[in-house]
């Protein structure tokens, strides 16, 4: 890619690229983005579930510059906006993905974007039972009610129409590991699997049967997120030395491999069929750059998070407009807090998306 390339803003990419083949503006081809999966791409239905696991306090959002929302916490685990709400204007979507539980988002917001995702839900639904979050297959329930309501909205064609063009985003799994399996009280699913790479397979099976199931219910564009290097996440790098858990990067990529290998399975007609396109959503590998070489990709801090104390354990409530030493610029860290990315780090992640993956919609 060029460095002219690198340097466009992604809105301004997906802009020369509809009308260097075009002659013009065209018709969108995404008319909505449709989210599940954990906090890197909640955009605030914890706020309205009953759990801890939440962050619609200070100093969450203080970068968030848009509208009504600016400098507010909405919800989302970072500074500001979220990868998925970069990925939505990219595509000429609104560039806020409204939270399917939000009481104020309607039909009229909703019919462009809903996210479904719960912060702390992973695919077993016992990782979401540890912290009282949405499992996956709520969130599916929920997208099912607000396919009824956009049928109500839109009329029964038009509706079939939105949810067929639609892009389909699921992120999730990290939980699964970090919370479930190593957490310091894993669930009884997590302990009948006596090596990780045994409990990524199981995992896997569940992947493959949320995909079907979205599929089923109308879905033909699917983006299948994998996982980050898990060990390098500052809550999980060693207390003396920083160094990143190898062993949990070990298990990132085994689960990563598998993942490739079942959307290539699903991928197309002789995958899902119906002419459904689903594609990889390659998160470690970007992560992985960033944190190779910060100074290439406009970042100074990757081993801590901007807020709290030491930004290596500080997280949710422990990340509050109390803690003294949290950083003036969050621009130059890769993370906001110990487990999740910076607004920065969010719209670098996406726009490498739409530059491996998600250009196939375009």
């Amino acid at each position: 890619m060029s460095s002219l390339r690198r340097s466009l803003p992604i809105v301004l990419l997906l802009q020369l690229s509809i009308l260097s083949t075009s002659g013009g503006p065209a018709a969108a081809k995404v008319p909505a983005l449709i989210v599940f999966g954990d906090s890197t791409v909640d955009t605030g239905n914890n706020n309205y579930i009953s759990t801890l696991i939440k962050s619609d306090f200070a100093p969450y959002g203080r970068d968030l510059r848009l509208g009504s929302s600016s400098g507010q916490p909405t919800g989302r685990f970072s500074n500001g906006r979220l990868a998925v709400d970069f990925i939505s204007e990219a595509f000429g979507l609104p560039p806020l993905v409204p939270a399917y539980l939000d009481p104020n988002a309607n039909m009229s917001s909703l019919a462009t974007g809903a996210c479904f995702a719960s912060a702390g839900a992973g695919y077993d639904n016992a990782t979401s039972d540890l912290f009282s979050v949405l499992p996956i297959w709520d969130e599916l329930e929920h997208f099912k009610e607000y396919a009824a309501k956009l049928r109500s909205f839109q009329g029964d064609d038009k509706a079939r129409e939105t949810l067929s063009e639609a892009l389909y985003i699921v992120s999730m799994g990290t939980n699964d590991f970090l919370e479930n399996y190593y957490g310091l009280v894993p669930s009884g699913h997590a302990a009948q699997y006596p090596a990780a790479s045994d409990y990524a397979g199981y995992l896997l099976g569940l992947a493959e049967s949320f995909a079907r199931a979205l599929h089923a219910v109308g879905a033909r564009k699917l983006d299948i997120n994998g996982l980050p290097p898990m060990g390098c996440l500052p809550l999980e790098r060693r207390a003396a030395t920083g160094a990143c858990t190898e062993e949990y990067n070990a298990v990132a990529r085994g689960f990563n491999a598998g993942l490739r290998d079942l959307v290539a399975r699903l991928d197309g007609d002789a995958g899902l069929g119906d002419g459904a396109r689903v594609v990889y959503g390659d998160v470690y590998g970007a992560v992985e750059d960033v944190l190779a070489d910060p100074a290439a990709y406009g970042f100074e801090h990757v081993m801590a998070g901007c807020c709290g104390t030491t930004g290596r354990f500080e997280m949710g409530y422990m990340c509050n407009q109390a803690s003294p030493l949290t950083c003036a610029d969050a621009g130059k860290y890769a993370f906001w807090d110990a487990i999740h990315p910076t607004e920065h780090l969010h719209r670098f992640l996406a726009d490498r998306k739409m530059n491996t993956s998600l250009y196939v919609f375009k």
